[in-house]
């Protein structure tokens, strides 16, 4: 488990998949309406994720506050040509908050983006990729405040929405 600690918490590489899989269902069900209800999460792509050591936990304490997860492949299965050519891109997936740090005002949504950033450029990437909910206006607007920019959109069989955004580290 590799550990970066600061004063607002500390960064690791998360290790236990059922912490991870809680803390994402609990940010779906915060940000559930009748009109987009929470999506059916699998415990195993979240295990798999885990295991690949994708998903970086953001801990004030021993409580897990807010994640990510950072992945060389797309972790989506939209038609890529929609972005602009990339030399190395990188994908952000499953950007969540504890929903009590959202009702605190908490920073970590944007402390996660900033990490992201962070490993991707660290990496290697010269872009970074993600998909989103275009109805989570909140987290629409902080990907656009990180420089992230809308290359397509699509609705799922399933009547879910998404945009696909991308931001040019380099």
């Amino acid at each position: 488990m590799t550990e970066i600690a600061s004063p607002q918490g500390s960064w690791e590489v998360a290790s236990n998949a059922e912490e991870v899989h809680a803390l994402l269902c609990a940010s779906d069900a915060h940000h559930a309406t009748p009109e987009n209800p929470a999506p059916a999460r699998r415990l195993e792509t979240t295990r798999r994720r885990v295991q690949a050591g994708s998903v970086h936990l953001l801990r004030q304490g021993a409580e897990a506050i807010a994640m990510f997860t950072l992945t060389w492949e797309p972790p989506f299965e939209a038609d890529l040509a929609i972005f602009p050519p990339a030399g190395k891109p990188a994908y952000l997936s499953r950007l969540v908050v504890h929903p009590a740090g959202l009702a605190r005002g908490s920073l970590a949504g944007a402390r996660c983006l900033r990490r992201a950033v962070e490993l991707a450029t660290a990496g290697g990437a010269d872009v970074l990729r993600s998909e989103a909910n275009p109805d989570l206006t909140q987290v629409r607007a902080l990907l656009g405040m990180f420089g992230f920019e809308e290359h397509g959109r699509a609705q799922s069989e399933d009547g879910r929405r998404r945009v696909y955004l991308q931001k040019v580290l380099r």
